[in-house]
């Protein structure tokens, strides 16, 4: 390979850091992490962060509001729009066997700027989908105590959410999370295939126990008729509104799309499984089947619960906040309904440990090009884990957790997601120009078509989130913005040592 295919496509802000550079960092020994996954702990990974709330809380939404029993398709063309997304970050994972996901695949594609732009999202994407969760998690348990054992949470300690000042479980549980972190990503891995285990046993008695008590008159219509939906207003308003004067529709044909957007974000954390690639024994064939093989999994499960659940109980009136659960309390199964709640609340454990997990390996990346401090990037002598990035946000998202009502915040997690996948679509058509020589061990078909589908189906939905949702996530990237030309310009490894430089 020429010296000029290894060097840095660009200069100043849209300088690149070449694939071999990347792979060169990672054979420092004070910043390298362990290589311990396989294809099977990846797909656990995608799995263990994928089936959380969404599966458990938004099938009743959109269901009673937006789709009926049509909600099934709705989940298929959200799997769909992920699908496409998943073939591009195969690709750069199977390429870039690097950690740092969506940031890893811009530098060595777009620029240092887009890259540095991606990574600051994905910190605040991870770290807030963290600590919602935790919060969430907080709730089931604080529920399950009362119901269950009769043991009720001062209120003072039960979250803002609950009337109180601080989240003390939430709180706990990112300690904890943050502890089994810096032991190991392996460790981290067992303990999520177990609690997977739970959570797919769960979803298996949904779909197995209910189809004894499926009504076939609740299919009727499947595909209700179409309903104008109440438009918004201000900044509550979808952007698409407020551009456009486009209103979505509930029911019909075009409910089925507007179900999808909400609940594409039941598939959220498939993208954490890339984040993963430096750790795992053989990226080139394993990240592929890890990023596909989970999402696929979870998109047949999804379908299946939800014509299960839509069968059981007629779609107007399904719970908008338990919908698997109370849809076995309509038909008298209170056993099953306890053991869904048990379910959801083990499930989320994991959930949260591996949108932290993908957090901090993020921040390392960047720690480790000079972006952010180096002190970050020095990984652990025993347990090769970044254990100083670890510890450093774990407690600074248990604080989160432990005291903000994140309510509002959430739909931050959302627009984040989309704008990496953006990202990462753009990311393969350029390489695939920049640098053909490159060896693909898995290759997105039909470039540039699928990448073009996955940025318009990606932008499509990220349309229809509030305006107030794109105004926060356009002050946090200003902030951003802010940050790398104060400090992360200066003390880039890339523009202070050169593209001849060996990292």
């Amino acid at each position: 390979m020429s010296t000029e295919q290894q060097r840095p496509q660009s200069t100043g802000v849209f300088r690149t850091k070449t694939v071999e550079q990347s792979i060169r960092d990672t054979e420092e020994p004070e910043h390298a992490l362990k290589k311990s996954l396989s294809a099977w702990d990846l797909t656990i990974f995608g799995v263990g962060v994928i089936i959380g709330t969404g599966i458990f809380v938004l099938t009743g939404i959109a269901a009673r509001n937006n789709a009926g029993p049509a909600t099934a398709l709705s989940f298929v063309a959200a799997g769909i729009v992920c699908a496409l997304a998943a073939l591009c970050y195969a690709e750069f994972a199977s390429t870039v066997p690097v950690a740092g996901s969506a940031y890893t695949f811009s530098y060595a594609s777009i620029g240092e700027l887009p890259a540095w732009i991606i990574g600051w999202d994905l910190v605040l994407e991870f770290a807030l989908g963290t600590a919602v969760v935790a919060v969430g998690w907080s709730g089931y348990v604080r529920s399950l105590m009362d119901t269950n054992l009769g043991w009720e949470m001062p209120v003072a300690l039960s979250g803002p959410d609950a009337g109180g000042s601080f989240d003390l479980l939430a709180f706990l549980l990112v300690l904890v999370l943050t502890a089994i972190l810096v032991v190991g990503t392996k460790l981290s891995a067992r303990i999520t295939a177990i609690v997977v285990a739970v959570k797919v046993t769960v979803v298996l008695m949904v779909i197995v126990a209910g189809l004894f008590f499926i009504k076939a008159d609740n299919y009727s219509p499947f595909v209700p008729p179409a309903e104008p939906q109440a438009a918004g207003s201000g900044l509550k308003a979808p952007l698409i509104q407020v551009l456009f004067g486009y209103e979505p529709t509930n029911f019909g044909v075009m409910g089925i799309f507007t179900a999808a957007s909400l609940v594409f974000f039941a598939f959220i954390g498939f993208d954490v499984v890339a984040t993963a690639a430096e750790e795992t024994r053989n990226p080139q064939r394993d990240m592929p089947r890890g990023i596909l093989g989970s999402l696929f999994v979870c998109t047949v499960l999804y379908v299946a619960v939800t014509l299960v659940v839509t069968g059981m109980q007629f779609y107007r009136e399904m719970s908008p906040t338990a919908p698997l659960a109370d849809a076995f309390k309509s038909v008298d199964q209170p056993f099953f309904a306890g053991a869904i709640s048990l379910g959801a609340a083990v499930g989320l454990i994991t959930v949260s440990m591996i949108l932290l997990l993908g957090q901090t390996r993020v921040f390392f990346a960047m720690s480790r090009d000079g972006l952010l401090p180096r002190f970050f990037s020095i990984t652990h002598p025993k347990y090769r884990t970044p254990y100083r990035a670890t510890l450093l946000l774990g407690v600074v998202i248990a604080v989160i957790a432990g005291f903000t009502s994140l309510e509002n915040l959430a739909e931050l997690v959302n627009i984040g997601t989309l704008f990496a996948f953006v990202v990462v679509a753009l990311g393969v058509i350029i390489l695939r120009r920049t640098r053909p020589d490159l060896h693909r061990a898995f290759r997105t078909p039909w470039v540039p078509l699928i990448p073009i589908l996955s940025i318009a189906a990606s932008l499509w939905l990220m349309l229809n989130l509030p305006t107030e949702t794109w105004l926060r996530f356009g002050i946090w990237m200003a902030v951003g913005i802010v940050v790398y030309f104060i400090y992360g310009r200066s003390r880039s490894r890339l523009g202070r040592l050169g593209p001849d430089a060996k990292f």
